[in-house]
């Protein structure tokens, strides 16, 4: 036998990464293996049909028609980037290293779980004319022609992307009732004593909102509360919240959590099988810096996270590298530009700094080593910073994010001086 024949019949041993999910986590991870110079295949694959794209324009230029779409700007075929839209993945093999589809089996020898997160939807509500969920393009732009004839809308959920939603619904013209559950907005991110100062917002710019407001149920044209008002509705829109799109892992063997449903990554983000990574919204993580499991919905981490798996795939059999970011998101709502950085628990103490009554203010969650801080010498007691909002103060989170990675004790008396620049209150 010749050797250009042996070497026809012998079996290709080129590395493959399949990574399923081409959101923000999916791409990145891909753009950063090339990157780091990874030299095998690398597979793609979407359930959209879309070019992937960015999800934050949607609750903005996209929803208000400033924007067509906000597909990224990278060349998948000039990186070697194979790319798969509008394939549904079924499930996850990994005693046979393959990745099943509806279109057939894809052989990995490293996986990468970048499924995201599904919102919630609210019972009774799935399949009603009229009723919507924000969370892909085809989503945003069905809500779209809906705010350009500037209906009457009800939004369940003060949230993040309900508060994100109203917003844009406002300034499209729309009258806008929001019901919220809970006794503030927020009441899932922030404490009520923060929470109070936002909720002025939404009356503010001309919507309605109603805490404490049960939804009963939802018919063609109305949503009937708890307590048998009814609200007029030519469309509703539905923002309670987003789970891990984990479904499809079952029977996998991927260890995954009963409580949120997140894939249960390690600090490395591995999974429980062999050479299957996950990352962005569908993984928790344990956090050194926080002493507990993060699962961080949010753009950033989405972002941050695929340079780790990336580094992990492409340098695999050495040390690897930990993830234990300090988490960070930003919301535009209200005319107000709000970031927060961090992670906090009720036990910390909270700081003010700046009129919350006012356009431009921060809260900091300050934490003792083991409980109050200790009191140096001519000063006041110190706390370590672990977390900080900041509307309309973007010095306050550039120079709060660096003493928080630094893990900084703060004075408490100068950190709530908000003449005083942050970064001045370290000690």
């Amino acid at each position: 036998m010749s050797e250009q024949s042996k070497s026809s019949q012998a079996p290709d041993r080129t590395p493959r990464v399949v990574i399923v999910g081409a959101g923000i986590a999916g791409v990145q991870t891909a753009v950063a293996l090339r990157e780091q110079g990874w030299p095998g295949t690398i597979t793609l694959i979407g359930d959209e049909p879309h070019q992937p794209y960015d999800r934050p324009p949607l609750s903005k230029a996209v929803l208000l028609g400033k924007a067509d779409g906000s597909a990224f700007d990278v060349d998948f075929a000039g990186l070697g980037i194979d790319l798969h839209l509008g394939r549904r993945v079924t499930a996850l093999v990994p005693e046979e290293r393959v990745v099943e589809t509806a279109e057939g089996r894809v052989p990995y020898d490293h996986a990468v779980i970048a499924t995201g997160a599904d919102p919630i939807t609210l019972p009774g509500s799935e399949g009603l004319p009229g009723v919507h969920l924000l969370r892909t393009l085809d989503d945003a732009e069905r809500l779209r022609p809906v705010l350009a004839a500037q209906h009457e809308i009800v939004v369940v959920g003060a949230g993040w992307i309900g508060a994100e939603f109203a917003t844009a619904a406002r300034e499209a013209g729309c009258a806008v009732t929001v019901v919220e559950a809970a006794d503030r907005p927020l009441a899932g991110a922030l404490p009520a004593e923060v929470a109070a100062h936002m909720t002025g917002w939404y009356a503010d710019a001309g919507a309605e909102l109603r805490l404490g407001a049960r939804v009963g149920s939802v018919t063609s044209g109305a949503v009937t509360l708890a307590d048998g008002t009814v609200l007029p509705a030519d469309a509703v829109v539905v923002g309670i919240g987003a789970r891990p799109a984990t479904a499809w892992l079952a029977g996998s063997g991927v260890e995954v959590s009963a409580e949120d449903g997140s894939v249960l990554a390690d600090e490395q983000l591995r999974t429980s099988a062999p050479d299957v990574y996950a990352v962005g919204d569908c993984a928790s993580f344990p956090s050194t810096r926080y002493g507990t499991r993060l699962l961080v919905h949010h753009w950033d981490n989405a972002l941050q996270g695929p340079r780790t798996v990336a580094e992990n795939i492409a340098r695999a059999g050495s040390e690897g590298l930990v993830y234990d970011p300090v988490p960070y998101f930003w919301s535009e709502q209200f005319g107000r530009f709000v970031q927060y950085v961090g992670h906090h628990v009720d036990s910390d103490e909270l700081v003010w700094r700046g009129d919350p009554s006012g356009a431009a203010w921060s809260v900091l969650w300050l934490r003792g080593a083991d409980g109050p801080g200790e009191i140096p010498a001519g000063g006041s007691p110190a706390g370590r910073l672990v977390a900080l909002l900041a509307v309309g103060r973007p010095r306050d989170l550039a120079q709060g994010r660096k003493l928080i990675e630094r893990g900084v004790a703060l004075d408490r008396e100068r950190a709530a001086n908000a003449a005083v620049p942050l970064k001045a209150a370290a000690q």
